[in-house]
């Protein structure tokens, strides 16, 4: 009997650490906290392609011309193309949501042209005349 005086304190204590853990359980269930993450269900960051971007970029000049170009391409690494006869084009088609294109050429003729076109719509174009002459086109965001 005077065990029970006691440990009754303790014990009382226990059960209702017990019955609060487990109410506090069933209210987590019982909002979602416990679902599994379903693994058809696709990430959130998961952006699906769309309205693709069709970049071109052309150097034209002299016929028979040539010319060494420099140029950024759609993941804006840098490129070149040396001794290359005009005209010169590189084409490509992208679903990146910005695009930042650049080239450079100088050629051997008297004349030489570059030109950006993005999706039909010429966005930058120069034209330079002289002896060896040299042009850039720049798009900063297409």
């Amino acid at each position: 009997m005077m065990a029970f005086r006691r440990g009754w304190v303790p014990l009382v204590i226990v059960v209702l650490f017990a019955i609060t853990g487990f109410a506090v359980y069933r209210l987590h269930a019982a909002f979602g906290e416990h679902a599994a993450a379903s693994v058809i269900d696709a990430p959130a960051d998961d952006i699906k392609p769309f309205n693709p971007k069709h970049v071109k970029v052309e150097v034209f000049g002299a016929a028979g011309a040539v010319a060494d170009i420099n140029y950024l391409d759609v993941d804006a690494a840098p490129q070149h193309a040396d001794h290359k006869r005009l005209p010169w084009t590189y084409s490509v088609a992208t679903t990146a949501p910005v695009v930042s294109v650049n080239v450079v050429a100088q050629g051997d003729g008297d004349i030489i042209g570059c030109r950006i076109t993005v999706n039909g719509q010429i966005k930058d174009q120069r034209t330079v005349a002289g002896i060896r002459p040299q042009t850039f086109c720049l798009v900063k965001s297409a």
